[in-house]
């Protein structure tokens, strides 16, 4: 039998199973790590309940549902009905590309269809992320539990800006639908790139090939986040935003109040808020700084107790249930971090919105909880009105951002995984996903753009931290740059290596991606009629490479 053949086979197999009822299967009563919901309520059963935090209910897209449901079964904790759809309507689609493609490393199916199909969700669950994503330009991932009660993640790739239909922390059932088709990213054509991944794309998951899950297999149980567990060793942030956080990066006993307090609100993330916590007290409790500020997130009594405009309670509650709501508690004061972030955070993207103000929201946001919102809106951004704003602000801010990738999980912003052998072609279309960014001197990195833009160097370190889930982080300038990795001849030269130019006597001043056919993306300034900015051009006449990875 053919691939065609097989492939129609198998959908023909999950259209069959429209009226098929699947088989209930009891988790085993001696797995530690499955004994309570974490899809309902809480990302950890075992803590309370947040005063503000109801986003957990809210459900934004239509109700309008896809026909195309598999099975009705009970979830072993009573979770309710389990319903299994195609992420598309039949005959809308086809199949344009299969799982383990590209030598292995194409970790989805690819299925194309006109641009604006509705896309469905496949089950009920919980968005956990909305929105841009490296290599697939926007994506959508809805985490779930199986009628084994065993966690996975649903990833929906390539939606438009526009096509991305709810946001992080909605909840969604099977056959709603949840986005449209497009072609953003590294993609070739209008499609949807489709994943399942058993153990929760955030939390330590691995994909499996979808095709055998659509047509009703259960979800094999392949280690990461286990659903029901009232241990957060074992919750791991399954369920929220908060398995952005890498595993072992923070103190151990607070590493779930950090998971918890990135689903406070979408823009800020677990990872953010533990870099700048290291920045603040470097996880060290009992600290008052010589301007008063106290314990973790180091909050001055004043603010500590100030009102949160966004839920009228104080930004510091009583979140981890001891009946006092302290600066001292560990989860009180991490919690209370992230809401007084998030408050910031809103009260500055609507600054954004009526052009007030500009620049990336993450470093304004960092910026307001260390000088204040006022500030921001007083120099129209980044503060600088004052000498303080220069030696104490910036700074802050710029080793936050500089340190956030290292707390973040590999994988976490998009599709790259770490593939040995593919890094190369990684690389590179990690790059490609940022032409048309601006040039901004000093910008970018391994968190991405910053400021709004990158320079060189911030573009290359950015591409090939993405593209290797973290575990390459390059300096900052293209002369540190030059010193890693080999020098390889120009006759040998491979997709995704460096491309440095522009030599002096400190080394070189441009470094670029290599993509191909001679082809360099680099980040350049703007000069004359050129107006900069993240472009593919031809190959320097003075061009060496190295190879990084």
């Amino acid at each position: 039998m053919n691939a065609r053949s097989m492939i129609i086979g198998v959908f023909g197999s999950v259209i069959g199973l429209v009226a098929m009822v699947l088989v209930i299967v009891l988790p085993s009563s001696d797995e530690t790590c499955e004994t309570g919901d974490v899809l309902v309520g809480s990302s950890a059963p075992t803590l309370p309940e947040l005063g503000a935090d109801t986003r957990a209910g809210a459900t934004t897209a239509a109700t309008t549902t896809n026909a195309t449901v598999t099975g009705t079964p009970s979830l072993a904790a009573g979770v309710g009905p389990l319903r299994r759809t195609l992420p598309m309507e039949v005959g809308t689609f086809t199949i344009s590309d299969v799982f383990g493609s590209r030598g292995g490393g194409h970790k989805g199916i690819d299925m194309a269809a006109a641009d604006g199909t509705t896309i469905y969700s496949v089950s009920d669950g919980r968005v956990v992320a909305a929105g841009p994503a490296s290599g697939f330009g926007n994506w959508i991932v809805v985490d779930s539990v199986d009628y084994n009660g065993r966690a996975y993640s649903a990833v929906y790739g390539h939606m438009w800006d526009h096509g991305v239909k709810v946001r992080t922390g909605d909840t969604v059932t099977a056959g709603q639908p949840i986005g449209m088709v497009g072609s953003a990213g590294e993609s070739s054509g209008p499609h949807l790139h489709f994943e399942i991944v058993p153990g929760g794309r955030f939390t330590g998951g691995r994909q499996i090939d979808p095709m055998p899950w659509l047509d009703g297999a259960p979800t094999p149980d392949v280690g990461g986040a286990r659903a029901f567990s009232n241990d957060p060793s074992c919750v791991r942030g399954f369920g929220s935003a908060g398995g952005l956080l890498a595993d072992g990066k923070v103190p151990a006993e607070l590493e779930i109040w950090y998971r918890r307090a990135g689903t406070v609100c979408p823009e800020i993330s677990s990872s953010l808020l533990a870099a700048q916590a290291k920045q603040e007290s470097g996880f060290r409790r009992g600290l008052t700084s010589p301007a008063g500020a106290q314990g973790l997130a180091q909050f001055l009594p004043g603010t500590a107790v100030s009102i949160n405009p966004d839920d009228g309670q104080p930004y510091i509650i009583d979140a981890d249930g001891n009946g006092t709501a302290s600066v001292w508690d560990d989860g009180d004061a991490i919690i209370g971090q992230a809401r007084y972030m998030c408050a910031i955070a809103h009260k500055i993207a609507g600054w954004i919105a009526q052009g007030k103000v500009s620049g990336d929201l993450a470093a304004l946001t960092l910026a307001g909880y260390n000088a204040g919102e006022g500030a921001v809106l007083a120099s129209g951004g980044m503060p600088n009105r004052y000498a303080a704003h220069y030696s104490e602000t910036r700074p802050y801010v710029t080793n936050i951002l500089a340190m956030e990738p290292q707390y973040r999980a590999p994988g976490a912003q998009g599709r790259f995984t770490r593939e040995p052998g593919a890094e190369g072609p990684q690389i590179a279309e990690a790059a490609h996903d940022w032409l048309g960014v601006p040039y901004v001197w000093g910008g970018g990195g391994p968190q991405g753009p910053s400021g709004g833009g990158f320079d060189a160097p911030g573009l290359t370190a950015a591409a090939v931290f993405a593209a290797t889930a973290g575990e390459v982080d390059l300096p900052r300038t293209a002369e540190q740059q030059w010193e890693a990795g080999t020098e390889v001849p120009l006759g040998r030269i491979s997709v995704g290596d460096l491309v440095f130019s522009d030599f002096g006597p400190q080394g070189p001043a441009q470094v670029g991606v290599y993509a191909g056919n001679g082809q360099v993306i680099q980040a350049v300034a703007p000069s004359g009629r050129s107006g900069g900015g993240v472009v593919e051009v031809a190959m320097p006449g003075d061009a060496r490479a190295r190879r990084v990875v």
